[in-house]
């Protein structure tokens, strides 16, 4: 009776596993998005990029069978002619879409299930913000029931085995001769197999979270940390229509993008004063921060030998000089008092830190985008070589007013990449290559002329593990 009772349990146990883990989810769609679609498609499934919005695409199609062969390979679905294909290559030519034939049905229906809850819900809808750090963070309480209910059947199962060996020993025991044993659950569960079960799980829960944990530190997506004063790329880069490479311009000559000096600033701004947004607020950080008086509109001389006083004082000054002005007044009223304190106070706040006590001195922006060092990435590679647009990577900045982390930065995210992105032979970078020899190469491997045609970076060795750990 009771190897009845427990067979019965083993089943319940395996039915209920394989109901939780099979078939597509919008979890896993996510991931796959992330890895595969992110770099072309909007993120909030509404507006376009460089794709189109991917929001009620299956819709739009009607044919799911269709809509799946040309996620896997759109040039062949249009070289038969698909009506929706080649309406859709004629709106986006010559822009090729990757393809993605190792994705599963199932992977595909996770993707689309992903796509429908951000179209329908907003971006937002899985993520919450944590007001301690200003980190965005997955909410992973629609998660946290199915990893809890493995956990419990785990358990279960665990215990299960134990009255089963229990139950056989006795068996040895009566054919023997001898008295059967009973054991409670307090002895059952205070057992040392029962510990060393404890033990190996928690060893294997732990280790597991410290690896997971550590191949995120430092990239974590969606980071959007305030930074000491308040630049907008929606209005420099978007409104403006400055270029990427004008603040970032050794994104082009070395690995690092690097942070734009504060003389890159003052470019513009030793005749733009007063922001759009901000007034005086933002804009005068920068000249505390390098000692350039806007009411002379001269460099001080010695002012990094200036007392805090000083500088407070020349700041205020040109703070409520401003503030009267803009009001027609011949002296500042009680909000004008409150405006310049205010600001003042906001200067030494962004300005102001431990390494030299002073406001004086170079802006520390707070980094956003971090590799680990056994990871290599050059920036001029891909930028001059690769010709691979900023956006590629860190997302449409020119829509930001605070730019975030766009991209996972991940392993298997770069991966993809190089994957996907064909190789721009245009330039004298790859003169020794032969992209005909490569082509052969591919067909001779049973690739389709399509895909041939298309050389991508790991075609030309993008995936060899030296390139990016030396």
């Amino acid at each position: 009776m009771l190897l009845k009772r427990i067979s019965w349990v083993f089943a319940l146990l395996i039915a209920a596993s394989v109901s939780l883990m099979a078939g597509p989810t919008k979890e896993a769609g996510k991931e796959l998005f992330t890895a595969n679609c992110a770099s072309c498609h909007n993120k909030n499934m509404k507006d376009k990029l460089t794709g189109p919005a991917l929001g009620g695409a299956q819709g739009r199609w009607g044919d799911d069978k269709a809509l799946y062969s040309w996620i896997r390979n759109s040039q062949a679905l249009i070289a038969s002619g698909h009506p929706r294909a080649v309406e859709l290559w004629n709106t986006w030519k010559p822009t090729l879409m990757n393809s993605f034939t190792g994705l599963k049905d199932d992977d595909i229906a996770s993707i689309l299930l992903y796509i429908d809850d951000v179209y329908t819900k907003g971006p937002g809808g899985d993520v919450i913000k944590d007001p301690k750090t200003d980190v965005d963070k997955k909410d992973s309480s629609s998660n946290m029931w199915m990893f809890g209910g493995l956990a419990l059947l785990l358990a279960l199962l665990a215990f299960a085995l134990m009255r089963i060996i229990d139950h056989l020993g006795n068996v040895s025991r009566v054919a023997a001769g001898d008295a059967p044993i009973e054991k409670t659950w307090v002895t059952s569960l205070s057992s040392k197999g029962f510990i060393a079960f404890l033990v190996f799980s928690s060893v294997l829960i732990f280790g597991y979270k410290t690896v997971d944990n550590a191949t995120k530190m430092g990239r974590t997506q969606n980071y959007e940390p305030d930074q000491p004063i308040k630049f907008s790329h929606k209005l420099h880069a978007g409104t403006n229509k400055i270029e990427c490479q004008y603040c970032h311009d050794s994104a082009r000559r070395s690995k690092h993008s690097s942070i734009p000096g504060t003389n890159t600033c003052m470019n513009c701004h030793s005749a733009v004063k007063k922001g759009s947004q901000y007034g005086t607020a933002e804009l005068t950080k920068i000249y505390a921060s390098i000692g350039f008086n806007p009411i002379t509109d001269k460099y001080e001389a010695g002012y990094d030998n200036w007392s805090e006083a000083q500088v407070e004082e020349l700041f205020k000054k040109w703070i409520g000089q401003e503030y009267m002005s803009s009001k027609s007044l011949t002296a500042l009223d009680d909000a004008g008092k409150d405006q310049v304190a205010n600001e003042w106070d906001g200067i030494v706040a962004a300005l102001k830190n431990d390494s030299n006590g002073k406001i004086q001195g170079p802006i520390e922006w707070t980094r956003i985008h971090n590799l680990p060092d056994h990871a290599y990435f050059n920036h001029s590679q891909h930028v001059n070589i690769g010709q691979i647009a900023c956006q590629k990577c860190h997302g449409p900045v020119e829509t930001m007013d605070v730019v975030y982390q766009y991209s996972s930065l991940g392993m298997g995210w770069c991966i993809s990449c190089h994957r996907e992105t064909e190789v721009k032979f245009g330039n004298g970078f790859y003169k020794n290559y032969n992209a005909g020899y490569i082509k052969a190469h591919k067909k001779a491997l049973g690739k389709s002329d399509t895909e041939a045609e298309k050389i991508v970076v790991e075609d030309i060795g993008g995936l060899e593990c030296q390139k990016c750990h030396y």
